[in-house]
């Protein structure tokens, strides 16, 4: 039995070498509070956090909130980095940038009751090869679909991503489905997973577009394939619309 579990992650990890690219994202969620305005956090984001990664070359950072009228709402940042050193890199840039520690002065020096948020999250991916970077919506995207796909272990997460580098890429394109990332998580709350990003104009091309998918003749064919069996469990959406801030 052990030696085969350590076969199957040396599958998973050969695979994902061979195969995947270096971009980087992180997805950074912010867990608001209920009656704590929350314009201390987007003045940071907005005005220090954003401009300072737009110095060191980091653009298209994405900015959302959910769409739904549910509170406290969640704050999304979805930031691309071009490797995992830049990544590590970002983080010490920011405390030597002068302009950046100027900036966000209000947010690094507030007192806890002006801190809006009761704690901060992230998620850290990596691309695939079918999908190695992020990709700009059209300019006219304003609802977004956020999909988290679990497996229950590694070999199954492999699997799930190679159904999508092989197939599920190309069926996307063909149905309208624009995706903005695609990767599979290095580190976060829910391993191992998939996560990626579609881009809409609006609800009704949301469900148009999908409703393209399941009966698509390559969709049908690849969910009979033994290959992809008991590839993945769970899926989780969250719908979110940008903030005025997002560059995406």
């Amino acid at each position: 039995m052990k030696i085969r579990i350590a076969f199957a992650l040396l599958l998973f990890f050969l695979s994902f070498t061979a195969t995947s690219q270096d971009e980087v994202y992180e997805l950074r969620t912010y867990e608001l509070e209920f009656f704590k305005p929350a314009n201390v956090l987007h003045d940071y984001l907005s005005k220090a956090l954003i401009p300072a990664l737009s110095r060191q070359g980091i653009t298209n950072v994405g900015a959302f909130e959910e769409s739904d009228d549910r509170l406290p709402k969640t704050i999304y940042l979805l930031i691309s980095y071009e490797n995992i050193q830049a990544f590590q890199s970002s983080k010490d840039l920011l405390v030597q940038d002068q302009e950046y520690l100027r900036d966000a002065d209000t947010y690094l020096n507030a007192p806890e009751s002006s801190i809006p948020f009761s704690g901060i999250s992230s998620e850290l991916i990596r691309s695939s090869s079918g999908f190695p970077e992020l990709v700009k919506p059209m300019g006219d995207a304003d609802l977004f679909e956020l999909r988290i796909y679990e497996s229950h272990n590694e070999d199954a997460l492999r699997r799930k991503v190679k159904m999508f580098n092989d197939s599920e890429f190309k069926i996307f394109e063909e149905v309208g489905l624009p995706m903005v990332f695609f990767g599979y998580n290095l580190a976060g709350s829910r391993m191992p997973c998939l996560t990626y990003l579609l881009a809409f104009k609006d609800k009704a091309a949301h469900e148009a577009a999908w409703s393209k998918f399941g009966p698509h003749p390559e969709w049908q064919r690849i969910i009979k394939l033994d290959e992809y069996a008991n590839s993945m469990n769970e899926i989780i959406r969250v719908f979110l619309k940008p903030l005025p801030y997002s560059q995406l």
